[in-house]
């Protein structure tokens, strides 16, 4: 590698370092890290600003386009639990709409 190609990379590893600067750094002792609920230090809008980011890079490595449906619109499926209460009197949701739920 040549001078030039030297002077670039250092050039780009000072860019890299002052952009790391202002990162919020905290260092702990192992066994003293705090607890990993963001609810006492954060809002609900924050959180679900924080995991949006993720929620897009996740979508993306589907290949698919973003959905545009609403929120009404939006297929599910139901699921019953496995688990049930004690004492419970429930019935068994239906797994689609309109069928009888089958006691499997």
């Amino acid at each position: 590698m040549g001078d030039a190609g030297k002077e670039a990379e250092e050039e780009a590893r000072r860019a890299r370092a002052a952009v790391r600067k202002d990162w919020p750094i905290r260092v702990y002792k192992l066994g003293e890290e705090p607890p990993e609920d963001l609810s006492a230090t954060t809002t609900a809008a924050e959180r679900l600003a924080m995991m949006w980011p993720l929620a897009l890079q996740a979508w993306a490595f589907t290949g698919k386009p973003l959905p545009t449906y609403t929120r009404a619109e939006t297929p599910i499926r139901i699921v019953p639990s496995p688990v049930r209460k004690k004492g419970s009197t429930e019935s068994k949701p239906n797994s689609e709409p309109g069928r009888p739920a089958s006691d499997e």
